[in-house]
């Protein structure tokens, strides 16, 4: 089994499609032909991390957060980042980072987080927008069943609960193939008029190029006129964050205590405790504070995420309550999450959960 073979899987998981514009995921370092040994599953890609995967013969490192974040201009070992990704490459180590593909995963970072709280109800918080894309061509009216079932086929039609979606007018299509042409239909140098569909039909962008592809394949003139929009419908299932309803509402120290708990947080740094009973509750892993507005207007009462500064706890306004138990407190379980899932993918085969430390923080 490749690197490719095993990010194929993952990648079925969080398409890197979805990732942030200004993230770095995918394969960092490494080939993607290199057969591999076994996979080392981390949430950082530390010095410890590499050693730690060099004593378990596991040649592909599973990373959360990237190690190369930025460009790297030179390798000499000056930074931390520098040293991880010379060792890697000297042992022959790859490296593939999933981050914010899996932060908009509707089973990634945030799912397991609710999963640990006990919430029900799940969903998005933020919906990434632009997820969802229309293309329409136009067929010859012989040809359509054979267009339309290779696009369904390739993954198109699918939006939210529902698939094999598409809509159809017909009309008269109008070409004249000029020298060189070899048209499938009509005379070259001779105006062509044929009754064609107008085929309109959504799809994921996940698979554009699959859905192009069998357009192109399947479809019988030379020279194919089709167009992409992205629609504005809500994706129900990539975005950031999500919230969810306890089965019974709790009261605010109680959900502090229930952080504690079963996020393994030593201290939780909170707004204003308002006395009011915890029903709703919104998360998001990692640092979240651009998203305490779709908290409050989702009627959360508790917002759960990391990393948040001073005045913004200003911005619960009294509304409700943000609970800030740290970011790789947030992120912690991603990881075991990313074993369980690869370890049912690929039965016997070694994946392997990191021990090694890497959480920056330090609490006394």
């Amino acid at each position: 089994m490749t690197v490719q073979d095993i990010t194929n899987v993952l990648e079925e998981l969080a398409p890197l499609t979805y990732a942030e514009g200004f993230d770095n995921v995918g394969l960092l370092v490494g080939s993607p032909n290199q057969t591999v040994s076994g996979v080392l599953v981390t949430l950082d890609t530390l010095e410890n991390v590499v050693d730690e995967a060099i004593e378990k013969n596991c040649n592909l490192i599973v990373s959360f957060h990237p190690i190369v974040f930025s460009g790297l201009k030179k390798l000499t070992g000056r930074t931390y980042v520098e040293r991880v990704v010379i060792k890697a490459i000297q042992n022959n180590i790859a490296i593939y980072s999933m981050h914010t593909a899996l932060d908009n995963c509707f089973s990634g970072v945030n799912a397991k987080i609710c999963e640990r709280l006990g919430l029900e109800n799940l969903k998005v918080l933020i919906p990434q927008k632009g997820t969802i894309k229309k293309l329409t061509t136009y067929v010859p009216h012989a040809h359509l069943e054979q267009v339309r079932t290779a696009l369904f086929e390739a993954g198109a039609g699918n939006i939210g609960n529902y698939s094999h979606c598409s809509f159809t007018h017909s009309g008269t299509g109008s070409f004249l193939a000029e020298a060189g042409a070899n048209p499938t239909l009509g005379e070259p140098g001779q105006l062509h008029l044929e009754g064609e569909t107008q085929l309109q039909i959504t799809f994921e962008k996940m698979v554009q190029s699959q859905v192009t592809q069998a357009l192109f394949k399947a479809h019988p003139y030379e020279e194919v006129a089709y167009e992409i929009t992205s629609l504005e419908n809500t994706n129900q299932h990539i975005g950031m964050g999500m919230y969810g309803e306890l089965p019974e509402t709790i009261s605010e120290k109680a959900c502090i205590d229930l952080l504690k708990d079963q996020m393994n947080a030593s201290c939780v740094r909170h707004s204003d405790l308002l006395g009011k009973p915890v029903k709703r509750i919104a998360v998001l892993g990692g640092s979240g504070s651009f998203a305490i507005g779709a908290a409050k207007a989702v009627g959360a009462d508790v917002f759960v995420t990391a990393d948040l500064k001073y005045h913004q706890f200003y911005e619960a306004e009294g509304k409700m309550v943000l609970m800030d138990i740290g970011h790789y407190e947030t992120e912690q379980f991603t990881k075991n999450l990313l074993v369980d899932y690869l370890t049912k993918k690929i039965p016997n085969f070694a994946v392997c959960l990191s021990q090694s430390k890497t959480n920056p923080i330090n609490y006394s």
